[in-house]
């Protein structure tokens, strides 16, 4: 009989939770400059791009160590990945130039859910009952921001698009969670922007017209944005238990309403603040809850 993985200490888990912080924070800013650009060009040329941008990021630090060391251990899992995670860019790029930004961020909060329940069901994590009470009252908050879309805004059809993409990136995220068992996060995220780039281009095609110098400039900060991120949630996953990490990614809330009012003169609904409320004191429970947990 084998013994399971090892459980992650307490600093951990910390460390973790660090990580998915500061991967929000970058994904909230990169989801901020797409929106502006898919409000200007086609949404699937855009998500291309953004990805496409990622890897142009990426070539320097894969030409400096040689194509050797940048080499997959498992090429498959990597390539179901891409699919998986294309899949839901394709629905999440549609709506985005239709939800606002703290709306949008709070929808995509419902993919916790969907991690917690594969992570036990799929990766042999523990079922700890306090993140998973944390995450229901989060996702409560949640719903209490989403709630005004279907009341005749007009906006809940395209709520609905972006919602059913939060599986899909679950599964990619379970996936991601598998694939740092063998390779190393800049590996999985060089073939990350690899697979989807690929993925995305006949999507692209359809509807293509050549940036401009400035959106192109753009585009190569949300290589930036989005490869930094995406390491960020490879290194949480690596170092925690993904249903650890997951509750704590509430905060984004603050971050999203911000640059939405700032960038995009969209003033949260109240529902949106007492959403967020709720919201965070759930993630602040689970926090110092974690803390203490031997």
């Amino acid at each position: 009989m084998t013994a399971g993985p090892a459980r992650p200490t307490r600093l951990a888990t910390l460390r973790g939770m660090a990580w998915m912080v500061a991967a929000g924070f970058l994904f909230c800013l990169l989801n901020t400059i797409a929106r502006r650009l898919s409000q200007e060009l086609d949404p699937f040329q855009t998500q291309f791009l953004r990805y496409l941008a990622g890897l142009v990021v990426l070539l320097p630090f894969i030409l400096r160590t040689g194509l050797a060391a940048w080499r997959p251990h498992d090429f498959w899992g990597q390539g179901w990945r891409g699919m998986v995670h294309t899949a839901g860019l394709l629905l999440w790029f549609w709506a985005l130039p239709h939800v606002p930004m703290a709306d949008m961020t709070a929808i995509g909060f419902t993919g916790p859910i969907f991690i917690m329940a594969g992570a036990v069901m799929f990766l042999g994590e523990p079922m700890v009952r306090a993140r998973w009470i944390a995450a229901v009252v989060g996702f409560l908050g949640v719903l209490v921001v989403v709630a005004p879309q279907f009341t005749g805004t007009g906006r809940g059809f395209w709520s609905l698009v972006m919602l059913s993409s939060s599986p899909l990136f679950a599964a990619s995220f379970l996936i991601t969670k598998a694939l740092t068992r063998r390779d190393r996060p800049e590996v999985i995220v060089a073939w990350q922007a690899i697979t989807v780039a690929t993925f995305s281009l006949p999507f692209a095609m359809a509807g293509w017209i050549w940036p401009t110098a400035e959106q192109w400039g753009w585009f190569l900060i949300t290589g930036l944005l989005g490869s930094a991120g995406h390491w960020c949630l490879t290194e949480a996953f690596r170092i925690a238990d993904m249903s650890a990490t997951q509750p704590i990614r509430f905060v984004d809330m603050v971050w999203s309403a911000t640059l939405g009012w700032l960038v995009f003169a969209e003033v949260p609904a109240t529902t949106t603040f007492a959403g967020a409320a709720v919201i965070f004191g759930a993630t602040t429970w689970i926090a110092r809850r974690e803390a203490v947990r031997r």
